[in-house]
This record gives structure tokens, sequence and C-alpha cells, in this order.
């Protein structure tokens, strides 16, 4: 049984629970199964070797989501070669290459979690009430080590980007931890 975590998480101010377990600095990365959109499984190990940031958003097709994912996609190419960013939502395949076509996002890998919610539980991330992901941040280290996580707390809302990226460019001298909201 999965631990669920009343309250964590609102959605307009309404709280909501996550299942599965917070993370934090220095934890064991969480393997899990999701999608890319040619329907092939992709997992922690697939992008073993580098640092990942893993961009957690309910929906591709909501706005903080689109903004979110294509900020993201514009700060892939002033980063390390050596970091891979996976954003990670609930929604169909089908839709997440529809929605990165109209986009023209095509520097950070699309995946969804619709078959099993593997990532969302691993990383507790799933909404209970909506089978969705809550908003999240994890940066995952060479040696699948959690380097920096924030769940943010009110899911409609943005993650610190700045905070993320300066992190990730290796201007924070240490790992950090963020609950925003």
């Amino acid at each position: 049984m999965l631990r669920e975590r009343k309250g964590v998480a609102t959605f307009q101010g309404n709280p909501l629970t996550l299942i599965g377990q917070e993370l934090k600095i220095g934890d064991k990365a969480r393997d899990f199964s999701v999608v890319d959109n040619a329907l092939k499984p992709v997992t922690l190990a697939s992008s073993k070797g580098k640092t990942r940031l893993i961009s957690a958003v309910p929906s591709i097709d909501t706005p903080v989501c689109d903004f979110q994912t294509k900020r993201f996609n514009r700060e892939a190419g002033k980063l390390s070669g050596d970091i891979a960013i996976l954003t990670i939502s609930m929604d169909l395949p089908f839709a997440q290459v529809r929605w990165c076509g109209a986009e023209g996002v095509d520097k950070v890998q699309i995946l969804s979690d619709y078959q099993n919610a593997s990532f969302g539980s691993a990383y507790g991330v799933l909404i209970k009430e909506l089978r969705l992901l809550a908003r999240a941040i994890f940066v995952v280290g060479p040696d699948d080590t959690i380097k920096y996580v924030e769940y943010v707390k009110e899911i409609t809302t943005h993650p610190d980007y700045d905070k993320v990226l300066g992190f990730l460019r290796g201007k924070s001298q240490s790992s950090r931890s963020c609950r925003c909201g």
C-alpha cells in the first residue's frame, strides 16, 4: 500500500492527496517506467550517467505546464550536454506529440505516465483525486541520487525556474530543497 499525503498540495486552494512518499535530497532516485511518444518504455536507467532534470506537470495543455515545458526547452541548449531534461505528465502520448509539434518543443523529452502512474507514485506526485501529477521538479545526479527537489504546493503556480536552472549551471554550491506556495 502506497503512502497517502493529505493536504500537501492544493488546486485553486483546495487540498489534494498525493500518493507516494516525499523524496528528499540525498535519497536514492526511484526507478519508474513511463512511455515516450512512440509508446516505447523509458526508465530512470534510460538516461543513466547523465544528470536528469525531471519536470512533472499536471497536463501539457494548461497555461502553466505549457510555459514550464517551453521554458525548459529554451534553456536546454544553454545547459551542459550531460543534462537530460524530461517532462512527465499523464497526458496521452498522442496529445504530447501534437502539442510538441504545435509548440516547437524539441529539446526536452516528453514522457507519459498514463499507463500505470509508475513515476507519479514513485516520486510522490500522483494526485489521488484527479489521477494527474502534481507540479514538481527533481534533479537526479548521474549517481541516481536526488540532488534537488521542489514540490510546488499550489499546482496552478510556477516552480522556481531561476533556482533550479542556477543549480544546474553550478551557481549553487549545495543541494537545495524547496516547498513553495
